[in-house]
């Protein structure tokens, strides 16, 4: 079971497993914000299942991490949705706003989910050709997200 571990200043920090959420518990250094319904238990003693930590301190992080741009990752930004603003089905396709075969690059700003149909519909031209908006800008994600898409690569919904 993975426990998400929070800075002192409640930003999230990284997912860890059970076993070092509890060691971290008992030396004193974190502070268990929410508890499963389960409980582990030792000869003497019971412990609730810890689901999100906070430090006790806080940590400085060295470097704004970047998140890597791949499928998973996106389906975190995107909601895992079609960003064309009239559709409601699942995004399953990546697309570039501005297509590669007219000098768009492949970063964050430039790609968001699609659906199968609007994809083939929109095929190599731009947006404005064919009168569509997304539903959010496309921008990269934060820290926090990445400790979300991390969160659901390691334990699918």
């Amino acid at each position: 079971m993975s426990v998400l571990l929070l800075n002192a200043s409640y930003e999230p920090l990284h997912i860890i497993s059970t076993r070092r959420a509890l060691g971290l518990i008992l030396a004193g250094k974190a502070d268990l914000l929410e508890a499963g319904s389960t409980e582990m238990r030792s000869p003497s003693h019971t412990f609730p299942v810890p689901v999100v930590l906070r430090l006790r301190y806080m940590v400085r992080i060295p470097f704004a991490a970047r998140v890597p741009l791949n499928r998973k990752t996106l389906k975190v930004r995107d909601n895992g949705e079609c960003q064309v603003v009239s559709c409601r089905e699942r995004g399953t396709t990546i697309d570039h706003v501005v297509p590669r075969s007219r000098s768009g690059d492949h970063s964050w700003t430039n790609v968001v989910l699609m659906c199968a149909d609007h994809n083939l519909k929109k095929a190599d031209r731009l947006l404005d050709e064919l009168g569509w908006q997304l539903k959010t800008v496309p921008r990269a994600p934060r820290q926090h997200q990445l400790v979300l898409a991390s969160q659901t690569a390691h334990n699918p919904v």
